[in-house]
């Protein structure tokens, strides 16, 4: 289906300030393709009247859809246009498609399914590391906890802690595709305010009491227990930051057993 230039005029109503306004072109576009403004299957205005709405030129409107393009979002056909491709085919991991996904994510629908994500790549990390580390290492998942018993009565300080504790986790597992893949999704999230959530009083001694289950399984070598501790970990502690006026939509069997889980461990 076409979109026309007035369409788009109705989505976007102002010119992009000056400045890097390529960069300005591309986050307006993938916030409008993300958000569902403009639809799979849609294609763009032509290149005059949209370059003349944005007031950039035709260059600059050109490598912006070229960066939609990289990022999977549209695909340029000759003769046809330029068409916004479904989402399984957008690159989830890009910057600014994943800001855009998490900061119009008001459903949270976006962030649960980052939890399913990052929790099973976690998971798989934690085994890893259980599996096989060394000595100086396991010391220094045990310093980085230490830094979290530390920080516990100033939240912001104790915030940081935690996310070393992970970065550390993630780089000694030594699979570094999904060291990547975590440290993208988790390194946007936990810019999110959605993604931090709530903050229950008993939050900072139930995430010690969760870490340090992480930290004895790795050092007991139980590779079973530490993918365990490590997944309940991260669905326990969204479960319990999650804003309450929100429904999860994504709940797999697995988060469920991990909420199971705590219910009856007390």
């Amino acid at each position: 289906m076409a979109t026309d230039s007035s369409t788009v005029s109705g989505l976007i109503p102002r010119r992009l300030p000056p400045g890097r306004l390529g960069v300005a072109v591309v986050a307006e576009l993938v916030e409008l393709v993300v958000t569902g403004q403009l639809k799979e299957g849609d294609l763009l205005p032509p290149e005059g009247p949209l370059s003349e709405h944005f007031g950039v030129s035709r260059t600059v409107l050109r490598e912006s859809v070229k960066r939609l393009e990289e990022k999977g979002l549209v695909i340029v056909s000759q003769g046809r246009g330029t068409q916004v491709q479904a989402s399984g085919y957008w690159n989830m991991l890009d910057p600014v498609v994943l800001s855009a996904l998490i900061d119009n994510d008001e459903s949270l629908g976006v962030l649960d399914e980052l939890t399913v994500v990052r929790a099973s790549l976690e998971s798989a990390m934690a085994g890893a590391v259980a599996a096989s580390h060394t000595s100086e290492e396991l010391r220094r998942l045990e310093n980085a906890l230490t830094a979290m018993r530390e920080s516990e009565s100033e939240i912001d300080s104790f915030r940081q802690a935690d996310v070393v504790f992970h970065y550390a986790l993630m780089e000694i597992s030594g699979n570094g595709l999904a060291e990547n893949i975590t440290k993208h999704l988790y390194k946007r999230a936990v810019d999110s305010s959605r993604y931090q959530g709530i903050n229950p009083p008993d939050a900072v001694a139930l995430t010690l009491v969760e870490h340090t289950a992480i930290v004895d399984a790795v050092a007991a070598g139980d590779v079973r227990r530490a993918e365990k501790a490590m997944h309940d970990h991260i669905h326990i502690s969204w479960e319990r930051r999650r804003l309450p006026d929100h429904a999860p939509r994504v709940r797999g069997a697995t988060a469920k057993r991990a909420s199971s889980d705590a219910a009856s461990s007390g």
